[in-house]
């Protein structure tokens, strides 16, 4: 049954998979379901945010092929099938005014154009269930955003002949579901910081808590909650692969393993279109598919 089950995962930059939803890819890959990530950029404009990797020249002269081979590191880790998309990141503009978006970048391609990269992608492998970014690109980078922007034209558009030929872009296939990953929900971080608090620990989530009031961040529909624990390890490992974006040592993993599995064991997600009848809340992205494979 789960080899015809196939999950694809589009996201902006290297590093990106292993932060959003990676426990979840796991569990999928341990039973024996195909995983494609799809990487739009390649994360050259990222900066180091690793401090004990800040100032070395040969990674800043080098990022790009840098953050490939974290990239290779991290799917060897996770079990996953990847291949990227084409474009060059847009960095995070900084300032007021903000200042212009970089000539050639992701964020300022065409949208149709970009979608039909990513029509290729779907029609090739035929996944029935697509996870990307909501409007807000999860945080408003103009490449996650437009991530979001390009992969709802191609989750309608890969069975469109008409948009997107079959000569030029491969036989047309419509997946059955999309999407959004929201593993930073405020349900989760307030349950984790209040976990911590309770145990006497530390919390990093108590300023995360303070934005959240201050921008009043509307809070979206969880609707899936996939069971995951198991694979935290491996989200963790394969995380930390992205060594020059992840401190070890820093507030991603100031949450001990056994709070994080007892707290809350899952990753949430919201589903943004789907083709088959499914009851919410979920606890599996292929709800409504497993069954009629």
């Amino acid at each position: 049954m789960t080899e015809q089950l196939r999950l694809m995962a589009v996201h902006a930059h290297p590093d990106d998979e292993s932060s959003k939803g990676a426990a979840t890819m796991a569990k999928y890959v341990s039973e024996g379901v195909p995983v494609l990530v799809v990487t739009c950029t390649g994360g050259e404009r990222g900066s180091v945010l690793n401090p004990k990797l800040q100032g070395d020249k040969y990674i800043e002269e080098n990022i790009h092929e840098v953050r490939a081979k974290e990239m290779d590191e991290a799917r060897e880790i996770l079990g996953i099938d990847q291949e990227w998309l084409g474009y060059v990141d847009s960095g995070l503009p900084e300032g007021d005014p903000l200042p212009p978006l970089p000539e050639g970048c992701f964020a300022l391609a065409d949208v149709e154009e970009a979608a039909g990269e990513l029509v290729k992608k779907i029609r090739a492998f035929k996944p029935q269930v697509i996870t990307t970014y909501d409007e807000n690109g999860g945080y408003p980078h103009p490449d996650h955003i437009m991530t979001h922007k390009i992969t709802m034209v191609a989750f309608d558009g890969a069975a469109d002949t008409d948009k997107f030929p079959e000569a030029e872009y491969g036989t047309p296939y419509q997946p059955q579901k999309l999407y959004y990953n929201q593993g930073f929900n405020k349900p989760r971080t307030i349950a984790l910081h209040e976990a911590l608090l309770a145990r006497g620990l530390e919390s990093p989530y108590g300023e995360w808590l303070e934005r959240w009031k201050e921008f009043e961040r509307k809070e979206r529909t969880l609707t899936t909650h996939v069971p995951c624990s198991d694979f935290f390890e491996i989200r963790d490992k394969a995380l930390i692969a992205h060594a020059t974006q992840i401190d070890p040592d820093g507030g991603w993993f100031r949450v001990p393993m056994e709070i994080q599995k007892e707290v809350w064991p899952t990753e949430e997600y919201e589903l943004a279109k789907s083709l088959v009848d499914t009851s919410l809340p979920e606890s599996d992205l292929f709800a409504g598919i497993r069954e009629n494979v």
